[in-house]
């Protein structure tokens, strides 16, 4: 049977102009359905906002391609950290990120039951995500490319599989 996505609640911040002042944002819960339902997504995961593999090539990596993915069929392409809705907006800011949505997995529930949480303790992290990338149509996992040397308390930040060109490579397959 195909595995599919975790049935998870996100808490996201959303604009809305009707709050008016300096920060017209407001909470939203954002679900795996409304994500995955009905299409076809790429879910980009990275252990952390403003660190240096994630900010200098990973997310940028795909916001460059976000078009030529879009011709492939892709509806969607998510940024997912374990980090809070406030983190991820500055970071995408910070980045110029407009095409690539940022979520945030604060809690790590979704990244857990993806059976992709991983102690950071050796960078003063906490628990994070490891660095993979997944295809999921109608939130069933078509690919997934997870990072080599999956453990706790890593080393190193493998970046080998996960880029953009891999995903593009795989989706024109």
């Amino acid at each position: 049977m195909a595995r599919q996505v975790p049935n998870v609640t996100f808490k996201t911040r959303v604009r809305d102009e009707s709050i008016g002042g300096d920060n017209p944002f407001r909470w939203q819960d954002v679900t795996s359905n409304d994500i995955f339902s009905g299409k076809s997504v790429i879910i980009v995961s990275l252990p952390g906002a403003f660190t240096p593999t994630c900010s200098s090539t990973h997310l940028p990596g795909y916001e460059a391609k976000y078009d030529e993915l879009s011709a492939l069929g892709i509806d969607d392409i998510y940024c997912l950290s374990v980090n809070d809705a406030f983190t991820m907006f500055q970071w995408g800011k910070r980045l110029g990120v407009d095409k690539v949505k940022m979520l945030p997995d604060g809690n790590a529930d979704f990244t857990r039951m993806m059976g992709m949480l991983v102690k950071k303790e050796n960078l003063g992290f906490g628990d994070r995500s490891w660095r993979y990338a997944m295809h999921v149509v109608d939130g069933e996992i078509k690919q997934m490319f997870v990072e080599p040397g999956f453990m706790d308390n890593c080393p190193d930040d493998p970046f080998e599989v996960s880029d953009v060109d891999t995903m593009l490579a795989y989706l024109k397959g």
